[in-house]
């Protein structure tokens, strides 16, 4: 087989589960196993089957590994979108002791007891076994990979961006518009999850005009590049459509490499504001379910052909192709021309077209796969209800193709059906100014899909005032799909896996309408269809399927589930960006921290707030004989606290005083000027919430105190009641926090302290200013203080 788009790549070294492997640059993990022979990547999340991969793309339900070791590790990840590069690390995961000797798989002897919606059912008796026996095996089981106690040492990033128009998807329908709005001067960003533009063009062998698709690619990529009103941006993945054409993308720029540079992040989460979006993101194959289609070798009939023609790899030297539409043909011819073997061609259709160097079974149907960790054949029933066993040691299945429409869902659009394609494509309402083009408008041809990019781009372009032309479009394929729809092998005692992931079958959807979960949310709870890393974008659409099979109705009548942001799983650290360790959120310090600092205090964080907490003297070893001296040394003598961190609020205006007797539990409006009283906040069923103090400066002006906790809450709930519950109060509010200092003297001496410190012309003497006293007076030399 020749070396398709990794031709003379760079050689790499990486490991897998301690093995170390060979690859080349260009490779994704996924392809480099397969190129080593690997076919058992992972374990599914309930029954621990044997699981191999089954897409080449970003939907992979199976080939999920951990990648990296210690603070980088990352779980969950999928191989397929694995960039490989030398010194890779990655690991299978949610099995014990190994891949290939997984003691949980004995939870597959059991799944006659583990249905859907088992937990709803079981585990009712005895009920004190719940917390000490059933919870902790459940929670213990649950998941999939594993996280690092370690802390990531990469950092990460958040930006913004501009655009006139924003690009989502880089295939052929992306890589027109974005051609045809740059040439016309406009602000363009074109973003792809992948790290190669040219989405299903590299893993096809027609041309483009007069070039081949991958010459054309890199053709309209030079160009593009050279264009300063044109920002490319691969590895990037457009995660949601929000309000006012708003789009969150993550951009990972260090994931394929071992280390990102120093100062460099690892990935940067992207908010770009487009005044208009062009949806251009593909679709997604779908398999066809039948019995013991889960076994490693069974895959989708495009992500053969993507292996073969991108990464020249095939999952074995004999490949049989089970299908319902022409798109499956294609991937027999493509592996015939690179000397694989295929050993049938497997035709729901009574009339398909015949395959030049293959065995054709037309009107036929895989009912069953043989094989321990691999696929080693595949029985199939033949149109006159004979069976024949198919030696393969890969079998690619193709149910037809779903144009991605996750993004036009995030502000509530309902997707539409399409006969023609048995699809839904996007339709109704769309996230403001979005359009949506290609494959991912049920366009599945190479011709429609330059068409629709470049007269989509003229469109949206032409709405903001821009000319654009489209121009002479290159010559491409324009072959129909011819798709005729088949969900699943309706014969067969054994189980037919639609979510591979989350372990669903067909007789899991069957019971739930058994069950009377009918509907399309509550069939995706009760089966968990659709609920795991990948959103169901390989399996949703069977499921849905064959509940309205079994619903005696149209498929839209019953509709389809919402897809939510973000597209494909995002790893926490970028959502964090910056915003961690000391930056996690605004360090706010008292007027002594300086001095505590000098002094050698230790300090505590109180809120956001850094809190001097005790001042260690040498010779002493623990914090308690630090705070036992100065405890001491209070009692005795004198002890002063920096409490700058307690909350103040100034409140003013003639109805101050009965505007605090309703906000404490005890009344302040006779508490005589120049006096202070102790108050209890309480919440609307009685309990305490905070307690502070109110000191009366003027028959108008209170100032009060509270705890350093509830500062912002006091304040909040105090201006929520000023203007929502007593507006006709006169009353104003403002928080002075951080405009006064504030220190606490206590101890015997603290009057004898605070008499060195206040200007002499204010008596500051027991009979002056008496207990519960307060006033305005002047420190160090005219310095204005509340005393």
């Amino acid at each position: 087989m020749d070396g398709g788009l990794i031709k003379g790549g760079k050689p790499l070294s990486f490991t897998f589960d301690g093995k170390r492997f060979k690859g080349f640059e260009g490779d994704t993990l996924a392809s480099a196993l397969l190129a080593n022979g690997v076919r058992l990547m992972g374990r599914s999340f309930k029954y621990h089957r044997p699981r191999g991969v089954l897409t080449s793309g970003s939907e992979e339900p199976n080939a999920l590994v951990e990648l990296r070791s210690g603070g980088r590790q990352e779980p969950n990840t999928r191989a397929t979108v694995a960039e490989l590069y030398d010194g890779l690390e990655a690991n299978s995961q949610n099995r014990w002791p190994s891949l290939q000797h997984d003691f949980m798989a004995i939870n597959d002897r059991f799944s006659n007891f583990l249905t859907a919606g088992f937990y709803y059912k079981t585990f009712m008796w005895p009920a004190a076994f719940w917390e000490k026996l059933y919870e902790p095996i459940i929670r213990k089981a649950a998941g999939l990979g594993s996280i690092s106690f370690e802390a990531d040492p990469d950092s990460y990033d958040k930006g913004f961006l501009h655009c006139d128009l924003l690009v989502i998807g880089a295939g052929p329908t992306g890589l027109m518009a974005a051609l045809t709005a740059g040439r016309a001067g406009a602000q363009v960003i074109i973003a792809d999850e992948d790290f190669l533009l040219g989405g299903r063009l590299n893993a096809e062998t027609f041309g483009i005009g007069d070039l081949t698709g991958a010459a054309w690619v890199e053709q309209a990529q030079a160009e593009l590049a050279s264009m300063p009103n044109v920002r490319v941006m691969p590895r990037t993945t457009i995660i949601g459509a929000f309000d006012h054409g708003i789009y969150g993308a993550v951009e990972r720029t260090a994931d394929h490499v071992l280390a990102p540079e120093a100062g460099k992040p690892r990935q940067i989460l992207w908010r770009i504001y487009s005044k208009r979006a062009m949806l251009a993101a593909g679709a997604t194959e779908r398999p066809i379910a039948f019995e013991n289609n889960d076994r490693p070798g069974v895959m989708l009939a495009g992500a053969v052909r993507a292996y073969a023609n991108r990464w020249a790899v095939t999952p074995d030297q004999t490949v049989a192709v089970f299908t319902n539409n022409d798109d499956g043909h294609r991937t027999a011819a493509d592996l015939i021309a690179k000397g694989v073997k295929v050993t049938a061609v497997i035709d729901t259709r009574a009339d398909a077209p015949a395959v030049e160097g293959a065995e054709l079974f037309a009107g036929a149907q895989v009912i069953d796969t043989k094989g321990r960790l691999g696929l080693e054949w595949a029985r199939v029933r033949l149109a006159n209800g004979t069976t024949r066993d198919v030696p393969c040691g890969a079998l690619a299945v193709s149910g037809g193709w779903n144009p991605n429409v996750h993004l036009t869902c995030h502000q509530r659009g309902r997707p539409a059906w399409r006969e023609d394609i048995a699809a839904f494509v996007p339709a109704g309402e769309l996230p403001q100014n979005m359009s949506v083009a290609g494959a991912a408008n049920g366009d599945f041809s190479t011709a429609a899909a330059l068409r629709a990019g470049a007269e989509g781009a003229v469109a949206a372009l032409s709405e903001l005032g821009i000319e654009a032309k489209a121009g002479d479009l290159p010559e491409a394929e324009d072959a129909p799909i011819n798709v005729t729809p088949f969900w699943y092998v309706k014969e067969g005692k054994g189980r037919a896996w639609l979510d591979q992931q989350n372990d669903v079958t067909v007789k899991d959807v069957k019971l739930a309408h058994q069950e009377n979960f009918r509907s399309v949310e509550h069939l995706k709870r009760y089966t968990t269809l659709g609920m795991a890393t990948d959103q169901g974008k390989t399996s949703n659409m069977g499921g849905l399927a064959i509940m309205a099979e079994l619903a005696g109705k149209q498929i839209p009548e019953v509709g389809t589930t919402m897809f939510r942001p973000p597209y494909t799983p995002v790893s926490f650290g970028v959502m964090a960006g910056r915003s961690v360790g000391e930056e996690f959120r605004p360090t706010r310090k008292t007027p002594s921290h300086k001095w505590a600092e000098e002094q050698g205090a230790v300090f505590v964080e109180v809120g956001q707030w850094l809190r001097a907490q005790w001042f260690p003297q040498a010779g002493e070893t623990h914090w308690r004989q630090s705070v036992d001296r100065e405890v001491l040394q209070t009692r005795n003598s004198v002890g002063i606290c920096d409490v700058t961190t307690l909350g103040k609020i100034d409140v003013q205006g003639k109805d101050a005083a009965e505007f605090l007797n309703k906000m404490y539990a005890n009344a302040f409006a006779k508490l005589p000027v120049g006096k202070v009283r102790y108050g209890l906040m309480l919440r609307e069923d009685g309990i305490a919430y905070d307690d502070g103090t109110a000191a009366r400066f003027a028959e108008d002006h209170f100032v009060v105190t509270t705890t350093t906790a509830n500062a912002v809450l006091v304040y909040r709930n105090m201006e929520f009641a000023r203007q929502c519950l007593f507006p006709d109060m006169d009353v104003q509010l403002i928080s002075t926090t951080e405009a006064w200092a504030q220190f606490a003297v206590a101890g015997p001496n603290a009057r004898k302290l605070l008499q060195k410190v206040v200007d002499p012309e204010f008596d500051i003497s027991n009979e002056a200013f008496p207990f519960m006293g307060c006033g305005e007076v002047t420190v160090a030399g005219g310095c204005r203080a509340r005393l």
